[in-house]
């Protein structure tokens, strides 16, 4: 795994986190939530393609 994969979405993460945490103190919670989903969903569609290359590798070890 590529360093720059792991540094993308630990930023996300930091990103997220902060954002969520303005959005709590001004009061407005459900939007809070809505970001720490989106963070979250973003942070997947990055590892996506992480998680394709697992599959070809175990697939091709096995021979399946």
């Amino acid at each position: 795994m590529e360093i720059s994969v792991i540094l993308k979405i630990a930023a996300i993460g930091i990103i997220t986190a902060i954002a969520s945490m303005l959005l709590k103190r001004s009061g407005r919670d459900e939007i809070a939530t809505v970001v720490s989903v989106v963070g979250l969903v973003v942070a997947l569609v990055m590892m996506l393609d992480v998680i394709v290359q697992l599959y070809d590798t175990v697939r091709s070890l096995f021979g399946l």
